[in-house]
Parts: structure tokens; sequence; C-alpha cells
């Protein structure tokens, strides 16, 4: 059966981000292409690994060069390929032949297992069809966002952003917007099962965390609340509204050193907004506490 890809199954599946990857691309390391055979994922998972090793361009080029002349006219190229070392020097095994390819301390980990994984990441009859339906997915996701940009009936929004998720359920970020029209309907249920299915997809997308985040915290569940920011916060290091939201979340928990952080580092991130007024005067509030006057007496005594 044959496989396909779309680019942003692609760069999930092998976690490499679309900068990287364009610069591969300028590089002649790997072509441009929107729609990826296994042979082009496998490239793209070896340039990776490549990459964690610190190996450098020319290098990565030679070794993917070697390769690919192994695998040329072979049936079934990937069939117990492994890449390994032997002293210093890069062998590559292919069906129990052995070949070098280039030199250097280096060791890919392309295991059957490994093998098996990206086989079983989405198997399709029709991989034409299925790059269709991705495409009339993308189509109806940015009809979705342009209606939403323009004003557009909310209900007819929302179904543009089904159609998108049910042609591909790996629309993420239609499956995120999808929940926030729930939310703001107050539909905390549906919009629940759109951000847990959308972190399923993408459990490092940044703004499915912020938003579950704001869902828990809506329904006063303060735990689970400041769990999803922190992960946001640890994703996007800037998220200004993620520091905001946690600020609060401590200052209502009376634990007045930790809001502080994140107020002082929200207004760092955002201070002109009308949402600085606010940061602002609630960190008057934690000036005039107890503890911070002590921690700069402290300071001072350094």
């Amino acid at each position: 059966m044959t496989q396909a890809y779309s680019r942003p199954e692609a760069l999930r599946l092998v976690d490499v981000s679309e900068r990287q990857l364009r610069s591969w691309e300028k590089q002649k390391l790997i072509p441009e292409t929107e729609i990826y055979g296994f042979g082009e994922l496998l490239t793209l998972r070896m340039l990776a690994q490549l990459r964690k090793k610190g190996v450098a361009a020319a290098q990565m080029r030679r070794a993917l060069h070697a390769v690919a002349r192994k695998l040329s006219g072979n049936a079934q190229p990937l069939a117990g390929l492994q890449v390994y070392t032997e002293g210093k020097r890069i062998r590559v095994k292919i069906d129990g032949h052995h070949m070098e390819a280039e030199s250097g301390q280096l060791l890919l980990d392309l295991a059957p297992a490994e093998i098996h994984r990206l086989l079983e990441f989405k198997a399709r009859e029709n991989p034409r069809a299925e790059a269709e339906k991705r495409t009339e997915a993308e189509r109806w996701f940015q009809r979705g966002l342009e209606m939403e940009q323009t004003g557009g009936p909310v209900e007819e929004v929302m179904e543009a952003y089904r159609k998108a998720t049910q042609l591909d359920p790996q629309s993420a970020g239609a499956l995120v917007n999808l929940g926030t029209l729930y939310f703001n309907a107050h539909n905390l249920t549906e919009a629940e099962k759109c951000y847990t299915q959308a972190l399923k997809v993408d459990p490092e997308y940044a703004l499915a965390h912020f938003d579950i985040a704001n869902l828990y915290d809506e329904r006063g569940q303060r735990a689970p609340a400041l769990e999803h920011y922190l992960i946001a916060l640890r994703i996007s290091p800037n998220y200004a509204d993620a520091h905001y939201n946690i600020a609060l979340l401590y200052q209502g928990s009376n634990q007045p050193l930790k809001a502080l952080h994140h107020w002082m580092m929200y207004l760092k991130l955002d201070p002109a907004s009308q949402w600085a007024t606010v940061a602002r005067r609630e960190l008057a509030k934690l000036r005039k506490s107890a503890v911070v006057p002590g921690a700069r007496g402290q300071e001072d005594a350094g």
C-alpha cells in the first residue's frame, strides 16, 4: 500500500519545524513538496537525526546521497534499513548488505519498530483522494477564518470548521477554533471535546493548552487550569496572556511571590494594552503587602 503524508503531517511525525524544513529545502537536502511519500518521510527522519548529532549540511548531503544510490532500483527499499556506526565510519545495512556512507561519529536509530511506527502512522488506500480531502479541509478552514474576520454568522463559521475537521480530523487549528466558538456559546462540553482532540493531534500546541485552561478556569477547576497555562508557557515562554492568567490564579490562591513574577513578565511583554493597566493595579497591591517590602529589604541588605 502506498503511503502519502501532507506537509504538516510529515513535520509532526518527525518533529521538525517548518522553518527547519525550508532551510533543508534551500540547501537542496530534500525537494520542496506538499505531499510526502514514505521515501521522502524517511529522508526527513534521517535529516532530523543527523541534525541532532550536530552533523554539518555537507556531511548530511554525502550520507543521504550514499543511501539514495544504494536504494535506487530496490523494490522494497525500506525493508531492514539501518544506519549505524562502526568505529568512526557510518555504515548502512539494507537487506543484510552493508555499505559505508560517511566518516564521523554518528548513530541513526532506524530499527524495525521505528519503521513500523512510520508505516502505521496513517494507512491509506487512495493517497490522492486523501490529499484532495486535506486540501478541501484547508479550504473550509480558511473560509471559517475569513468569515470570523468579517463578522459572518456564527453558525456558518462553525459549520465551516466542522467540515474542515470532518475532512481532516488532524486539523488542530480548526478543532481549536471550533472549540473556542463553542466556549463563547457557553457549550463547555463540546468545547472541551474539541480542545482535547486538538491536543491529541498536537500535544505541543500552546494555544490549545491555553484555551482548555481557560475552560477549566471558567469551571472553577483551578488545578488543571494552572497546569495547562504552565504547559502553554513552557511551549511559548513569551505567551503574555498565559502570564496574565497564571498571575491571577496565583494571586487568588494566596501565592503573592509567584503572582508578582508573572505580573512583571506580563508587563514586559505587553506594557501598553488595556490589560496592562489591570496588571499594574494588581502589581501595586502586591507591592503594598508585607511580602514584597521584605524582599526589597533583603535585596538592600545584599
